[in-house]
C-alpha cells in the first residue's frame, strides 16, 4: 500500500482537530481478498479483488465522530476531516505540535508461504481434494461444502499523539461442512482451520485429514441417540476450544459494554469472580493465531492483558475512547472490520491459562456425567451472564470413562457461576477459531481453554 506522506497526514489530523477535540487519527487500509467455494464437488464461486479506503476520527469528551471514503484525493480527505471537525462543535481548541514518528512493533509473525505466491490452481486443488475425501467417507454423505479464503490486509494509522504505525495482516482460512443422512435423520458436522498465517497452515493442518474427520463425525452422529438432560458433572475438553469463555465471559469484559451497564462484571474490579484456579488472558501477540496482530486498529502496540488472575477481576479490554472515559490507557483492543467502521473494544486471542491437572484424571474423577469434545454456537446475555451453547460432539461419562456418543445436547448456565464452580483445570490447552460479530462488525478471533471440570451444570436434552 502506498501510504500518504507524513506532512499530508499531519494536515489531515490538524484539520480534524480544527474545531477542538482531545484526539484524532487517520486509518488507511488496502485489502486483497480471495475466496473459493465448492458445493457438491463443483466450484460454485471464485472471487478476488481490492478494497481500499481511508477514515478520519476525532474524539471529544466522551464522544467520537468518524467519516470515511475510498477517494484518496486531497479534496476528499480534507472534506471528511472537516466533517468530523464540525461534529466536535465548540470543543476546546488546543494548539499542539505534531511531528509524526513511525513506531516499530514489539512482536512479529513469520509467514512461510505468502498466499499470493501460491497459484490459484493449487488452492482449487486443496478445496476439491477435501470435498472428494469427505464425500468418499460414506454413501450416507449427502452434501459437502468447502470454503477457502485468504486475505492480505495492509494498514497504516497516524494519530494526534504523533505516531505512525503500519501492519500487514495475512489471514488464511479453510472450512468444511458435511451433511450426512439416513432415512429422515440429518446430521451436520463443521470444522474450520485458519490463522494469521500463509499457505503453510495446511502443512501443519492437512486439510484432507480435516475433511475426513469431519465427514466421519457427521456419519457417527446418525447412529447417536439423543442426549439425556438434567443436572450433572460436565467435563469440557481442550479440543472444544474456548467458545464458552469467549461468549459467556469475554464479551462481558469489553469496556464499552461495561460502561453502558450491559455487563454482569461491571464495577467488580478487584473482586473474586471466578475460581482461584482460573486466570483469563487476552493476547494478540501469540504466534500466528487468528486473533493476532502487531498493532490494533488504533495504532496501539499489541500486548498481553491479564483480565482475571487467580479468580480476581483485574481489568477490562479498552480501546482509546473507553480508556479516555475512565482516565486509563488502551489495552490495545481497539478493532474494526474495515476502514468503513469505527473501532470498538474487541477480543483477540482469549483463553483460560492451563492449570496443573492431568486431563485423563479429570475425566476419571467423574463417575457419571457429560464430556464435551466440540462446542457449537451459542447465545449469552452479557447483562445477566446467562448462556445456552450447542454441543456439536458430546459423550456420556460412565465410571470415569468416556462412553456413548450422543447428539442434540446443550449447555445451559450462568457465566459467573460456572467460572466460580470450576474445580479442576487441565495442564493442556486447545484453540478454536472464529469470526466474532458485534455491532454489525465481524473480526477474526481465536479462543482457548484447557480441559476443565464443572461439578454440576444443566445439560439440555431428553428428560
Amino acid at each position: 500500500m502506498n501510504r500518504l506522506p507524513d506532512d499530508l497526514l499531519s494536515k489531515i489530523i490538524k484539520k480534524a482537530l480544527s474545531n477542538g477535540g482531545d484526539y484524532a487519527d487517520v486509518f488507511m487500509e488496502e485489502e486483497r481478498p480471495l475466496s473459493i467455494q465448492l458445493e457438491d464437488g463443483k466450484i460454485e464461486k471464485l472471487s478476488s479483488g481490492v478494497d481500499s479506503g481511508i477514515g478520519v476520527r476525532v474524539i471529544f469528551g466522551d464522544k467520537s465522530a468518524y467519516a470515511y471514503s475510498n477517494d484518496f484525493s486531497e479534496d476528499s480527505l480534507f472534506n471528511i476531516a472537516g466533517a468530523v471537525s464540525r461534529a466536535a462543535g465548540d470543543a476546546k481548541v488546543r494548539e499542539r505540535p505534531l511531528d509524526l514518528t513511525k513506531v516499530s512493533p514489539s512482536v512479529d509473525f513469520k509467514i512461510k508461504y505468502n498466499p499470493r505466491d501460491v497459484e490459484i490452481k493449487e488452492k482449487i486443488s486443496l478445496v476439491e481434494n477435501a470435498g472428494r475425501s469427505a464425500k468418499n467417507v460414506s454413501p450416507r454423505i449427502r452434501q459437502v461444502s468447502v470454503i477457502y479464503r485468504d486475505s492480505i490486509r495492509n494498514i497504516c494509522i497516524a494519530t494526534s499523539d504523533g505516531t505512525v504505525t503500519e501492519d500487514e495482516r495475512i489471514y488464511t482460512l479453510a472450512l468444511i461442512q458435511v451433511v450426512a443422512a439416513e432415512g429422515d435423520v440429518l446430521q451436520t458436522a463443521y470444522e474450520p482451520v485458519g490463522g494469521f498465517a500463509g499457505f503453510e497452515l495446511f502443512d501443519e493442518n492437512p486439510f484432507e485429514e480435516t475433511a475426513v474427520k469431519t465427514a466421519q463425525k457427521a456419519v457417527m452422529l446418525l447412529n447417536a441417540r439423543k442426549a439425556p438432560g438434567g443436572r450433572m458433572p460436565v467435563v469440557i475438553s481442550a479440543e472444544a476450544g474456548g467458545t464458552m469463555i469467549h461468549e459467556a465471559v469475554g464479551h462481558g469484559l469489553e469496556a464499552d459494554l461495561v460502561q453502558q451497564g450491559l455487563s454482569v462484571y461491571a464495577g467488580k474490579i478487584g473482586q473474586q469472580i471466578a475460581s482461584p484456579l482460573i486466570t483469563i488472558i487476552d493476547d494478540p501477540t501469540l504466534p500466528n493465531k487468528r486473533g493476532s496482530f502487531r498493532f490494533d486498529d488504533e495504532g496501539v502496540t499489541a500486548r498481553r492483558t491479564v483480565l482475571v488472575e487467580k479468580g480476581i477481576l483485574k481489568g477490562y479490554m479498552y480501546d482509546r475512547l473507553t480508556a479516555m472515559k475512565e482516565g486509563t490507557s488502551s489495552t490495545g483492543n481497539g478493532r474494526r472490520q474495515s476502514y468503513k467502521d469505527r473501532p470498538i473494544p474487541r477480543m483477540s486471542n482469549t483463553f483460560i491459562a492451563p492449570g496443573d491437572d492431568d486431563p485423563k484424571k479429570i475425566i476419571s474423577s467423574v463417575d457419571k456425567g457429560f464430556f464435551v469434545r466440540k462446542m457449537g454456537g451459542g447465545q449469552v446475555n452479557t447483562v445477566t451472564g446467562e448462556f445456552v451453547f450447542e454441543v456439536s460432539e458430546g459423550y456420556l461419562i460412565e465410571k470415569g470413562q468416556t462412553g456413548e456418543l450422543v447428539r442434540g445436547a446443550t449447555l445451559i448456565g450462568n457465566g459467573p457461576e460456572v467460572l466460580k464452580s470450576m474445580d479442576m483445570i487441565g495442564n493442556d490447552i486447545g484453540f478454536a477459531i472464529g469470526t466474532c460479530g458485534k455491532d454489525a462488525q465481524g473480526i477474526p478471533v481465536s479462543d482457548a481453554m484447557p480441559t476443565v471440570r464443572i461439578p454440576e451444570m444443566v445439560v439440555g436434552g431428553e428428560v
